[in-house]
């Protein structure tokens, strides 16, 4: 005889008491490795943090069948690429698992993907990590696919460098007050300490992004980040040499950017692009000037 047949099952007897279907039942917070393949076929290896649920719908029942959750999770992402079927045949066999027990089951998945991103000039090249949220929702047949992104760039600000220039300007016309200026005479004070009248302020900001997705698949992350960074136009360096930074410095200056700047260049992006349906996002300019943010909200549909 097999010995599980002796092992009592609790979950298997019916709950006589507050009998109540119940919206989401499962686990979070369980470790996995993830493989995610960028377009060149490279597999990009990560640790998630995943969420499992089904719901409870069957009133009567005292609970799911939770072991069989964690076990088709292990079985299905941890050694398998990572792409919208898995997580739409994950969230199937899930349902499946709970023998008519649930109507609906998810999968959360929150990672960092990590990049290797090339300098703006030099042959450097260093790594970044981008945090990443996936959720697959399958509800009386019909699935959902969610994905969020936290990008970071810089932003200059235009008022600040306008002041900055006009402060420079002041100076020059103080420095040199004769109507026929010495070039050279210019460019050596430009150069020097003295030169350094004012700089426009620039802070480390942010886009948080979520998006709802056009069918199960999903898109190539690397490529979709390095999309977002480009319609912004100020992505944050890794490796940089002397020529980087200075590169870098004439990237803001080129892009100077308010918060509804760079939101507007955000939210053309995202109307651009035919995968996302939907979307609702965040601009947060974490700003030097002052000791609070400046922010912007914005969603497809309202």
């Amino acid at each position: 005889m097999n010995a599980k047949s002796h092992l009592p099952d609790i979950t298997s007897q019916p709950n006589s008491l507050n009998a109540r279907p119940l919206q989401w039942v499962g686990m979070e917070e369980v470790s996995l490795p993830l493989h995610i393949l960028n377009n060149k076929g490279e597999q990009l290896h990560t640790h998630a943090k995943a969420g499992i649920f089904v719901s409870l719908d069957k009133a009567n029942a005292k609970g799911i069948h939770m072991s069989r959750l964690y076990l088709l999770l292990n079985e299905q992402l941890a050694n398998k690429p990572l792409n919208g079927q898995v997580l739409t045949t994950l969230v199937e066999d899930m349902l499946s698992s709970q023998q008519g027990l649930s109507l609906s089951a998810k999968v959360d998945l929150a990672f960092e993907l990590v990049i290797n991103k090339p300098a703006l000039l030099s042959n450097q090249s260093g790594f970044q990590a981008y945090p990443v949220a996936i959720s697959k929702t399958i509800t009386n047949g019909v699935i959902k696919t969610e994905l969020s992104l936290t990008i970071p760039y810089s932003s200059t600000c235009p008022c600040s460098a306008a002041l900055s220039r006009q402060a420079l300007s002041d100076a020059v016309a103080e420095q040199f007050t004769e109507q026929q200026l010495d070039k050279n005479a210019l460019l050596e004070w430009l150069t020097s300490q003295q030169g350094s009248v004012a700089t426009p302020h620039s802070q480390r900001s942010y886009a948080y992004i979520n998006m709802s997705l056009q069918g199960e698949q999903l898109p190539d992350l690397p490529t979709l980040i390095t999309q977002m960074e480009q319609a912004i136009g100020t992505p944050v360096q890794t490796a940089v040499k002397r020529e980087d930074e200075q590169a870098f410095a004439k990237l803001n200056a080129e892009n100077l950017l308010f918060c509804e700047d760079a939101a507007r260049r955000l939210k053309h992006a995202l109307e651009q692009n035919t995968d996302i349906c939907d979307y609702h996002f965040k601009v947060e300019h974490q700003e030097s000037l002052h000791a609070h943010n400046a922010v912007v909200y914005d969603q497809k549909f309202a």
